[in-house]
């Protein structure tokens, strides 16, 4: 056989996948609240049919023989990845596959309305059904002596199981939650309040739209809309789409999370074009795409010299609320370190607690037999425990993210490693080019170009681990993140 052989069904199933995608991105964004029941259905059977397309046994076949042959860097990366998605669907029952697709359909808008009302116990019978299906997947597809949660970790992050997790986070815990009690403790005050004032919500989308713009977001292969969480899809390089919400009293957080989903995109926008339609052809793992995501919302854009060219610009679209505020202390009220209890509103010294938090309980989900009546009380102890803060209701707490809904589990602990792998890339580019001032210039193209040279096109050709020793020489080393942490807020409150 040839992989020719396998172009057919390629094409097949990246349309199926699209038109999956699709459906997801408008119930998201565009869809009408009564739609979901009647397209759930129709989620289902694109399901099955992109099911029996990616396990048909001539596909099967097809790659069981290019397996063994001598193919090209590309073709074997995507039989590769065929394969591993065939071997683990194979082993579940395609009617369960469609039942569960269509309940994480209906959970989606059940849990909007749960957040809305503030109702965990409305949203509860879903969940539950939602990590029974998901611990019977994973049994089907356990090997050796892995545990459950560390099959549905291996979706996500390839190469991080809970062992190897465990200890970066013991590592984050014990470094990170003595810094952030010594800046509680310390006499430095940073002002915010100017953040939380009036903000005109057309001229934030005016300015996003522009900011976007400004780091690199190509509007001739891309779209933004609003949804109630922020976040990007692809389909292919030519098509990239990301979401963000705006708050007319809170200025930062649409900034902030524009800044980090076209962190996303770029990287998708920069995907080779013969892999593009493949299935290489996206973001090597989660951990890999928030390290990007994070490296430009973090590194970048909380930066004094991101600001310097672009401030008076924000000044001008506000200037009632900002004239009298500097740039200094604009850019320390963005760099604050606090506790909260938003994860996606947190700043970057608290962020990994926040993951920290839902790692833990995710790992109780597949190992014990956790009372789910009793999951908002845990999340609230281990909100106490880590940031020492009070929970005021469910929709700020237990239901304040999506990812469960969508059956995400294994997918959390991806953030925090971003974090880490961000700060490590950062390190390596700052020995080999004067990134600092190339933000200062508002050079975004030459760095969008190193980034596609050095990272973002090869897609999944290589594993996550891999491209981080190709693009820095070093394995992954967490104590880089703990380093630049440590360094920015010592700094910045004087410790």
């Amino acid at each position: 056989m040839h992989f020719k052989d396998l172009e057919s069904y390629l094409l097949k199933r990246q349309a199926l996948n699209s038109a999956l995608t699709l459906f997801s991105w408008d119930q998201e964004t565009e869809a009408p609240k009564k739609a979901v029941d009647q397209s759930s259905r129709f989620v289902g059977v694109l399901s099955n049919e992109y099911f029996q397309t990616v396990t048909d046994p001539k596909v099967k076949a097809i790659l069981l023989d290019l397996e063994k042959q001598d193919l090209s860097l590309n073709e074997k990366a995507i039989v590769k990845e065929w394969l591993k998605e065939l071997r683990k669907l194979e082993k579940i029952p395609v009617n369960e596959y469609q039942k569960h697709e269509e309940l994480l359909m209906k959970a989606h808008h059940v849990w909007l309305e749960a957040k809305a009302k503030q109702d965990y116990q409305m949203f509860k019978p879903y969940l539950e059904k939602i990590v029974q299906q998901q611990k019977k997947f994973a049994s089907y597809r356990i090997e050796n002596e892995a545990c459950l949660y560390d099959v549905l970790l291996d979706d996500y992050e390839p190469g991080f199981d809970t062992k190897r997790l465990d200890e970066f986070f013991a590592l984050l815990k014990q470094e990170i939650v003595p810094l952030l009690k010594k800046v509680q403790e310390s006499n430095k005050v940073i002002d915010k309040s100017f953040i939380f004032q009036d903000y005109d919500l057309t001229l934030q989308r005016e300015f996003n739209h522009w900011l976007a713009g400004y780091i690199g977001f190509d509007f001739d292969c891309g779209v933004i809309k609003e949804s109630e969480h922020p976040f990007t899809t692809n389909f292919h390089n030519k098509d990239v789409r990301l979401t963000t919400h705006f708050y007319k009293d809170n200025l930062e957080s649409a900034i902030f999370s524009t800044i980090h989903e076209v962190g996303h995109a770029l990287y998708e926008l920069n995907i080779a074009d013969d892999i593009t339609l493949t299935p290489i052809g996206t973001g090597v793992s989660m951990g890999m795409h928030e390290s990007q995501s994070r490296f430009y919302e973090n590194i970048i854009g909380r930066s004094s010299n991101f600001w310097k060219p672009i401030y008076s610009k924000l000044q001008e679209t506000f200037p009632k609320q900002l004239q009298s505020i500097s740039f200094e202390q604009f850019v320390e009220a963005i760099n604050r370190a606090e506790a909260s209890l938003i994860r996606t509103e947190a700043d970057e010294l608290t962020y990994a607690l926040h993951v920290m938090v839902r790692y833990e309980l995710e790992k109780k989900m597949f190992s014990e037999d956790i009372d789910f009546d009793q999951l908002p009380e845990l999340w609230n102890h281990y909100y106490k425990e880590y940031l020492g803060v009070d929970v005021k209701n469910d929709s700020v707490g237990v239901l304040q993210d999506s990812h469960w809904a969508g059956g995400l589990f294994g997918y959390f602990p991806s953030y925090a490693l971003g974090s880490a792998i961000a700060s490590q890339l950062y390190a390596y580019m700052k020995k080999t080019m004067d990134i600092d001032e190339m933000i200062l210039r508002g050079d975004f193209k030459t760095l969008k170009d190193y980034l596609r040279e050095h990272l973002h096109q090869f897609g999944c050709i290589y594993p996550t681990l891999t491209l981080i020793e190709k693009f820095t020489g070093e394995t992954f080393d967490p104590h880089y993140y703990v380093d630049y942490l440590k360094s920015k807020f010592t700094r910045l409150y004087d410790l």
